[in-house]
């Protein structure tokens, strides 16, 4: 079974977090207590593999400003904490079938959720009792007449309570009371949901603050044990590399057999050695040695007494050895991660891996180095969710899989600031800038990338360039007109004055450059001082003035107002009476030609429950509303004229 998606409430400073897809992996993008632990804390509380989670702790956990009100805010049952769906696989159904016959699900989604002041879940499964009748009728090969004193009970409980009534009952009879009296409470209902809740996955939690221990003192441990001490998670994930080793707490503080104790944990740490090196391009002279020895009185307690076990990582370069708590925290990440995880799929299985900030210690390429494992080790076996700040954790060549989590803050009519809790969202573009930053960095890294070999670069200065350029084109292209050839890599350099720059960052890497910008009156000494480097030819450089036939302009220039217009009311969906029109958009800012500064100088005349204006939000509309490009009206045919002038200027120095 597949979780499809997650919606959490009442937690921390999740209020309603929003219903959020989750595919095979996932990724979670925000700034720092934004509240993106705060939702997999919560999602790992459904079924953690970590024995110790059983619920969410109200007190601890309901968001705090409202805990004085929690009674009269629910009222009629404790507050849900996490409302899941999940999707049942050919397996899945093939697994309950088989005992309670074929048909017996109604559906294949099942929704699964968990509030406060229970350790149990809560399921929404529905299941025909009548198909599940049949069938056990069927497998005990009852005769209508046998059937008959069952004829008024219209489920499996009920059913048994009349064949129970009988004073005697012929051997089919038995069977099949015999068969329902083992499902819980002689519900069929419950029998499904109990076969499939051994085949749900658990959640693994692993924060980026998780790291295995250095050294273990097993008579410390064993103590710790038997006085219910909590044990710290640096120990606890060095105990989950001894179990994956083939050994146990117990057996570590019975056993004096250091060498097969030795043996058995340097297998496990060469098998998990080798799995780092295939992803872990930083230094591939390292090797992890887990070793067993008796404590040393001159060692700190409690190291210096009983059974101590040590990891140490060598390095085969220098030829030294070190201790594990000495390498760098990145390396350590790594190991104790793949060995936490290692343990848990030994022991529960199919699990879903909830990473809290993975690799934040890691160098950029370590990380892209952990995105490639996630993407060819885990996800074809495990659905992963992660969080994450950093641009190189961003899967930039699957935007589709990012969700964007925000503490949103909004004003209230006094004009105060008031937080309305964590929203988890999947449109990567339209959120707040510094939420956003890692997305827009990780594309600015893949779009360099792919520049550093591409052999023709076409600069513009934004994002949402590159939308309108895509989207003109792709309707140019379908009406069979000059477009925009695929064999330009589209790469925003954030404006004319970032152009000079750029061009000499790659200039030894003999790009194809030509350079399609916005300009104003503000701008003429950069762009004097753009041609004087004579790095690249002027007609190379195209100014947006030159295709809009204005003193200063941007892209959305080259649209005519009145499609421009349309294309804001749509996006913002403006009405009563807030509608854009060419009027309004020419009288909002006379002292500027440039359309979309008129657009933002309207947008602050209109109510502060109405978005503000963003370069993004319209250029991304246009390219899900294609639609919109398809007219036979002039303001289309006008709009789409200036496009083909711009692309056929850019066709002319594309290298073949």
């Amino acid at each position: 079974m597949k979780l499809v998606s997650a919606h959490a409430t009442n937690y921390r400073n999740i209020i309603d977090s929003n219903s959020v897809n989750v595919g095979q992996t996932t990724c979670l993008v925000g700034k720092n207590e934004a509240g993106k632990s705060a939702f997999l804390k919560a999602l790992e509380g459904l079924r953690s593999t970590d024995v110790t989670f059983k619920d969410y702790g109200k007190v601890e956990n309901y968001p705090r400003r409202l805990l004085a009100d929690y009674s009269q805010q629910h009222p009629h049952g404790p507050a849900k904490v996490m409302q899941t769906y999940w999707e049942l696989d050919i397996a899945d159904i093939k697994v309950v079938e088989h005992e309670l016959g074929e048909g017996c699900l109604k559906g294949t989604r099942i929704g699964v959720s968990k509030g406060y002041e229970s350790e149990t879940t809560s399921w929404d499964i529905d299941v025909d009792d009548g198909k599940v009748l049949q069938h056990l009728y069927k497998t005990s090969a009852l005769t209508p007449e046998e059937i008959a004193p069952t004829s008024a009970a219209k489920t499996t409980d009920k059913v048994h309570e009349a064949l129970a009534g009988l004073s005697s009952r012929t051997a089919g009879q038995e069977q099949v009371m015999a068969t329902i009296g083992k499902f819980r409470k002689k519900r069929a209902l419950l029998r499904a949901l109990d076969i499939i809740s051994e085949r749900m996955p658990k959640f693994m939690y692993f924060s980026h603050y998780d790291r295995m221990s250095g050294a273990l003192s097993i008579n410390q441990l064993n103590h710790d044990k038997q006085n219910n001490i909590e044990m710290s998670s640096g120990d606890r994930v060095f105990l989950d590399f001894l179990e994956y080793a083939g050994t146990t707490l117990d057996d570590l503080a019975q056993t004096m057999q250091f060498e097969e104790l030795n043996a058995k944990c340097e297998a496990a740490a060469l098998r998990i050695t080798d799995q780092i090196f295939e992803y872990w391009t930083q230094n591939d002279e390292l090797k992890i040695r887990v070793v067993f020895s008796e404590g040393k009185s001159g060692d700190k307690p409690p190291f210096n007494a009983g059974p101590v076990a040590r990891a140490r990582v060598e390095n085969s370069l220098h030829g030294v050895t070190v201790p594990f708590s000495e390498r760098s925290a990145g390396f350590i990440w790594f190991f104790s991660f793949l060995a936490k995880f290692a343990q848990i799929r030994k022991t529960h299985g199919n699990v879903i891996l909830l990473l809290d900030e993975p690799g934040l210690t890691l160098h950029g390429t370590a990380q892209l180095d952990l995105l490639r494992f996630f993407k060819e080790q885990i996800a074809p076996k495990h659905q992963v969710i992660w969080s994450t700040h950093s641009p190189f954790m961003v899967p930039a060549d699957d935007l589709a899989s990012v969700r964007t989590v925000e503490d949103v803050v909004q004003l209230d009519k006094r004009g105060r600031k008031m937080s309305i809790g964590t929203k988890i969202r999947p449109d990567v573009l339209t959120t707040d800038p510094q939420t956003n930053f890692p997305i827009f960095g990780a594309m600015g890294f893949e779009i360099t990338q792919t520049l550093v070999i591409g052999k023709n670069t076409l600069l513009v200065e934004g994002a949402s360039d590159i939308l309108y350029l895509q989207a003109a084109s792709a309707a140019l292209k379908a009406a069979d007109k000059p477009h925009l050839s695929s064999a330009w890599a589209i790469c925003p350099a954030g404006g004319i004055d970032k152009v000079l720059p750029f061009v000499r960052l790659f200039y030894g890497n003999k790009l194809n450059v030509a350079v399609l910008t916005d300009f104003e009156r503000g701008q003429k000494r950069r762009l004097e001082d753009l041609h004087k480097a004579a790095l690249l030819e002027h007609d190379r450089i195209i100014l947006a003035t030159e295709i809009a036939g204005k003193e200063e302009a941007d892209i959305e220039d080259f649209f005519e107002p009145s499609f421009f217009v349309d294309l804001v009311n749509k996006t913002y969906d403006l009405k009563d009476g807030h509608e854009l029109t060419v009027e309004k958009l020419e009288a909002a800012d006379t002292t500027t030609t440039r359309i979309v500064k008129k657009a933002e100088a309207y947008f602050k005349l209109l109510p502060n429950t109405i978005p503000e204006y963003s370069h993004y939000d319209p250029s991304l509309y246009l390219l899900q509303h294609p639609e919109l490009l398809k007219g036979k009206g002039k303001p289309v045919q006008e709009s789409l004229a200036r496009f083909i002038s711009a692309f056929e200027r850019i066709a002319k120095f594309i290298a073949s």
